[in-house]
């Protein structure tokens, strides 16, 4: 998922977004810890997609704070 892509949900999808990328990873893990896993690349890419969405999540609560006051 890319940065352009992200900053387009509002801040309930990123929300949401974050709690299903959390599960994703857990389940790659357990995956992994199973030998069910065959390309272990994938646990890279959900990090940082994970990431990049509590990234601009906080930016967008940082620029909604400094707007009020």
């Amino acid at each position: 998922m890319k940065g352009i892509e992200i900053r387009e949900l509002n801040t309930d999808e990123l929300i949401i977004k974050e709690k299903e990328l959390k599960q994703e990873l857990f389940n790659l893990r357990f995956q992994k810890a199973t030998g069910q896993l065959n390309n272990t690349a994938i646990i890279g890419k959900v990090k940082k997609d994970l990431a990049r969405v509590k990234t601009i999540s906080r930016e967008m609560h940082i620029l909604k704070k400094t707007e009020r006051g």
